[in-house]
């Protein structure tokens, strides 16, 4: 096995921890961006809201990801959390894809993150890769988040962006905020529960970022997402299951527009989002279902 040197930004959050551990474990060298002062030759200084990284930290590595970003889900959206957290990646990306580019000879390939929000509301309509963006805060925040790796693309280098669903996680995201309710017994369906969520297991995502580094043919954008996405009334009788809980506490539209305000609009919206070009690139589910997804989780 070939040893790489991978710079990963955002790799104390739920995703690149994850990919940090993975890559460690099989022998690869990874380069952690942080906001503090380094504490050694493996961690670089940025700041990505400021859009500020040292080029030169970057020099050597084979491949730089990007999944840093203030969480969607860990606050209320007012006007100051959502500039967070359009800065936190749009500024972030910029400053990284600019860095890639002032390089001599840089890294082979550039997967940065995004999310199946592109798309928007779909409704009951299946999504893949070549359905337009929607409307609203998180498209808008996805095409731009997008575009700001321009600069690597200009340079020759080979990028790889990942429209990621709901990961099936107990650390974090969506999905650590409802494995304590449902272990509780306080589980239930969103809203009427009929829009569809698609997720991902942490170790499938994980395997599809490496999946994206490891093959030199693979650019654009993929929707990291399960084969079959359900809806949160599927989802929710399947966590019951699962854990062994009664899933009976419904939480009424109203009441989640009271408590999230304009991230309701997300949960209680529908993404039926399928990973076309990631199965066609040969990838192979580990967790395909969502009771093998909680399992593993």
């Amino acid at each position: 096995m070939e040893r790489r040197r991978i710079a990963v930004a955002g790799a104390s959050g739920l995703i690149g921890s994850a990919l940090a551990r993975s890559l460690t474990a099989d022998g690869h060298e990874v380069v952690r961006l942080v906001r503090r002062a380094p504490r050694g030759p493996l961690e670089l200084r940025w700041d990505p809201e400021k859009g500020q990284v040292d080029a030169a930290g970057l020099a050597g590595c084979d491949a730089v990801v990007n999944v840093a970003g203030a969480g969607v889900g860990d606050r209320r959206w007012s006007e100051a959390y959502k500039k967070r957290i359009h800065d936190s990646r749009v500024h972030g990306t910029a400053a990284l894809a600019k860095a890639v580019a002032s390089l001599d000879e840089p890294p082979r390939v550039f997967v940065n993150g995004s999310a199946m929000g592109f798309y928007g509301e779909t409704g009951d309509r299946v999504v893949d890769e070549s359905a337009p963006p929607g409307t609203g805060f998180l498209p808008e925040l996805c095409v731009e988040w997008e575009a700001a790796a321009d600069a690597a693309q200009e340079a020759g280098v080979r990028t790889a962006f990942t429209r990621t669903g709901l990961v099936v996680a107990r650390g974090g995201g969506a999905w650590g905020k409802l494995f304590p309710l449902f272990t509780a017994g306080l589980g239930g369906r969103m809203g009427d529960g009929r829009q569809y969520w698609s997720y991902i297991a942490l170790h499938d995502e994980v395997a599809a970022i490496r999946h994206l580094l490891d093959r030199d043919d693979l650019s654009g954008p993929f929707n990291l997402t399960a084969p079959e996405p359900l809806t949160n009334r599927e989802i929710t009788a399947a966590m019951g299951r699962v854990l062994h809980r009664p899933t009976l506490f419904a939480v009424p539209a109203p009441v989640l527009r009271t408590v999230l305000g304009e991230m309701a609009g997300d949960v209680l919206g529908s993404a039926r989002v399928v990973p076309k070009r990631l199965l066609e690139s040969g990838f192979t589910f580990a967790f395909p279902g969502i009771e093998d997804a909680v399992r593993a989780a």
